[in-house]
């Protein structure tokens, strides 16, 4: 059963009352509805295009985290064949916030790395809501390193609001495993391509997420912080977040236009999760692009360009 967000909820009594209609012609062969239940399907697709047509950045976060999104999970089942997961960080405990692994993907080897947030109350409790501890960047730089090692392109998907601020994290080196797997990104001499499936959520998004090119969903999201986060700490009140998130530029729209993201992977109409299958397709046809405008360089140019990319960040676009 679809789960509607708040701006939804027109949307959803429309589609409700069609499969309402829908409900009573199966249990009642003699009804005939399809005229009545067409008429809904229009009214709401019409709806969806208005709703959709013109996004604002608070709602683009809602759609960013919806929880039937697809997550990274999802897009390694249907990505990459014969995926190997490599577990843990060799120094303290495998954290399954970050899946990482060897994989073909449209047959060419492979090492694809990513947040996985969990999709049901036990799995985002395991997964700790795709928030990473430190021994999940360690893991990250052990499988970046034996890329670099064996001459594979690195694939990150992100869907993390943020890297685990708990007591422990800190204790074991939260920021110095981020500045690692951040550092790591930079070194590695093979191509390194990125998307943000979700929520890109401050350096525990850049540590996956610094890149030769970095894609994003057309209604993903890419912060510093939160909004809710923002307008804490600037206006002490957390209900401010529509402001924060226009004040942020965070929308994949504004971040194009700042060099921080190179394509937007257009979704369909109503947000990734409607359409599961094309919006898998979508990113396949991404990841294939990007590998392809890397293909060819070595080392020396794969770690110029990505260091050059950032070194760009923000000297166009300002004045828009």
């Amino acid at each position: 059963m679809t789960q509607y967000l708040d701006f939804e909820k027109p949307l959803a009594e429309i589609e409700g009352k069609a499969e309402e209609l829908r409900a009573l012609a199966r249990a009642n062969e003699e009804m005939d509805v399809a005229e009545e239940a067409a008429a809904l399907d229009a009214k709401a697709a019409k709806l969806l295009d208005e709703l959709y047509g013109d996004l604002t950045p608070w709602r683009k976060c809602q759609v960013a985290r919806h929880p039937e999104r697809p997550h990274c999970q999802d897009y390694v089942a249907e990505l990459f064949t014969e995926f190997t997961p490599l577990a843990g960080d060799r120094n303290f405990a495998d954290d399954l916030a970050v899946i990482g692994g060897l994989a073909r993907f449209d047959d060419q080897p492979v090492m694809v790395i990513g947040h996985e947030k969990g999709s049901d109350t036990k799995s985002r409790i395991e997964r700790n809501f795709g928030m990473a501890r430190p021994e999940g960047y360690r893991k990250a730089v052990r499988l970046m390193e034996m890329a670099g090692r064996f001459g594979l392109p690195v694939i990150t998907l992100i869907d993390t609001a943020g890297a685990y601020p708990g007591k422990g994290a800190e204790e074991r080196g939260q920021s110095e495993a981020i500045a690692r797997s951040t550092e790591m990104c930079l070194k590695i001499g093979v191509p390194l391509v990125s998307v943000i499936i979700g929520e890109g959520g401050s350096g525990g998004a850049v540590a996956f997420a610094t890149a030769n090119r970095v894609a994003m969903l057309e209604h993903s999201v890419y912060s510093v912080i939160s909004p809710e986060g923002c307008a804490s700490i600037l206006w002490k009140d957390s209900e401010k977040m529509r402001e924060a998130a226009e004040a942020l530029r965070l929308t994949a729209q504004d971040l194009q236009k700042l060099g921080v993201c190179d394509h937007i992977i257009t979704e369909p109409k109503g947000g990734a999760h409607r359409d599961r299958a094309a919006t898998v397709d979508s990113v396949r046809g991404a990841i294939a692009a990007m590998l392809k405008e890397l293909d060819g360089k070595d080392a020396a140019a794969l770690i110029k360009d990505r260091r050059q990319k950032f070194l760009d960040i923000g000297s166009k676009g300002l004045a828009a």
